[in-house]
């Protein structure tokens, strides 16, 4: 594997066909890419599966992308709608399964395994979208104009998808300062 060269060397080297320079791209991303697509899924085989149906989509298109682009952007599309064709195939989902993912900055270390699962369920009341783009957005920290552009949205919808998942969350949630 190299060690040297910035993002945009190995994905020309990867276009040239160096599966060494791949593999480095992989390396480089599977963490990110695993993040978006457990973000939307939810069940960790589900996530993986995407992550590696993403890979392979890149792989296989790699010839058209523009290495001037960012990479992880164009990476990060391909894993979303990886993730959200999985979704669309299964739609029977386990959304307790949430609780395993929440990240570290997410959670507060005195933040009760009740509340984890009210989380949850509450995200798992959400449609399909409005999770993907709540979950992109406040814990993966995409701007809008990424999520609309991971999939394949306009901005404003993005906007009013995220708008309008936080006022559920805050309907749904409302009563936990009265436990």
């Amino acid at each position: 594997m190299r060690n040297t060269g910035t993002e945009r060397e190995l994905v020309v080297a990867a276009q040239r066909g160096e599966q060494a320079a791949f593999a480095e791209l992989v390396a480089l991303h599977q963490r990110r890419a695993y993040a978006i697509a457990r973000a939307i899924v939810y069940v960790h085989e589900d996530a993986e599966d995407a992550v590696q149906e993403a890979f392979l989509r890149a792989y296989q298109a790699l010839g058209k992308f523009r290495p001037e682009e960012p990479f992880g952007a164009w990476l990060s599309r391909i894993v979303a709608n990886a993730a959200l064709d999985i979704t669309r195939r299964k739609k029977i989902r386990k959304a307790d399964e949430l609780s395993d993912y929440i990240p570290d900055r997410f959670s507060d270390p005195g933040e009760s395994e009740e509340l984890r699962r009210r989380l949850a369920g509450a995200l798992a009341l959400l449609g399909d979208r409005p999770r993907s783009v709540i979950v992109l957005h406040d814990v993966e920290g995409f701007t809008h104009v990424e999520i609309a552009k991971m999939l394949g949205i306009p901005e404003g919808t993005a906007r009013s998808d995220l708008h309008h998942a936080r006022r559920q969350l805050r309907k749904t949630l409302g009563n936990l300062q009265e436990d």
